[in-house]
């Protein structure tokens, strides 16, 4: 009687399954940091905007609130004040920008005020934030 041994195949492994599992993970990185947003200032009610667009490049919030009140990156600052602290704050940094959160319901002057003192201090590069509007 003759036996037949089977051939015996070599362990491979598989690169299908890897390579899509490699791409899951990488989509599940790349959804997240996109959901991210850098936001260093307080909440406050933002104007809805059609062409509203997440800046992350810029240095410092700036957030108003419906009162008046001040804050950058959550410190309360003074209008008096404010030229002064941002000039302490961007000091050194190549080409500084602001990030700009205003309350909706915000006097136009007082948000005209805050600008100017943002020009004083040397900032250019200013972003006014809004709600995306669905």
């Amino acid at each position: 009687m003759k036996i037949t041994i089977p051939e015996v195949r070599k362990v491979r492994i598989e690169m299908l399954p890897l390579i899509d599992i490699v791409f899951l993970v990488l989509v599940v990185f790349i959804y997240t940091m996109l959901s991210m947003a850098v936001h260093h200032g307080l909440p406050v009610s933002l104007p809805k905007s059609t062409a509203a667009e997440i800046e992350k490049r810029l240095v410092l919030s700036i957030s108003i609130k419906e009162d008046g009140k001040i804050f950058i990156d959550k410190e309360p600052v003074r209008m008096t004040d404010l030229t002064r602290v941002l000039e302490t704050k961007v000091r050194g940094q190549e080409n500084p920008g602001v990030l700009l959160f205003a309350d909706s319901s915000l006097p136009y002057q007082t948000l005209f005020q805050v600008l100017d003192r943002i020009k004083l201090a040397g900032l250019n590069r200013i972003s006014l934030q809004a709600e995306i509007e669905k």
